[in-house]
């Protein structure tokens, strides 16, 4: 199976930045999209960003300008730069990825386990 491990979260002030990494490993034949999701509470898990193998990205409005995503094919790892941070940023960030177990295989998706973002005002 896959583990995605999520790493850079904590707390920041708006106007702050804070990088988050999500690392995937197991038994992995390729990777198609990775991406990162957030929840806030009270409110559904929303799209932030993905990003294909190839480096096709797509935002969220809400975050365009602000954030960047990119990946590193070679580490299996998807990373999220994020620059003037606001209060409603806060949420817990997941990341998740479409991955290929084998040659020829189905795609499967897989969930981080989260990791905590909260900006002050």
């Amino acid at each position: 199976q896959v583990q995605l491990v999520e790493s850079g979260g904590g707390l920041v002030q708006a106007g702050g930045s804070l990088r988050l990494s999500c690392a995937a490993s197991g038994s992995i034949f390729s990777i198609n999209a990775m991406g990162w999701y957030r929840q806030a509470p009270g409110k559904q898990r929303e799209l932030v960003a993905t990003i294909t193998s190839g480096g096709s990205t797509m935002y969220a409005d809400s975050v365009k300008g602000r954030f960047t995503i990119s990946r590193d094919n070679a580490k299996n790892t998807v990373y999220l730069q994020m620059n003037s941070l606001k209060p409603e940023d806060t949420a817990v960030y997941y990341c998740r990825c479409a991955a290929v177990l084998r040659r020829g295989g189905a795609t499967y998706g897989y969930w981080g386990q989260g990791t905590q973002v909260t900006v002050s005002s």
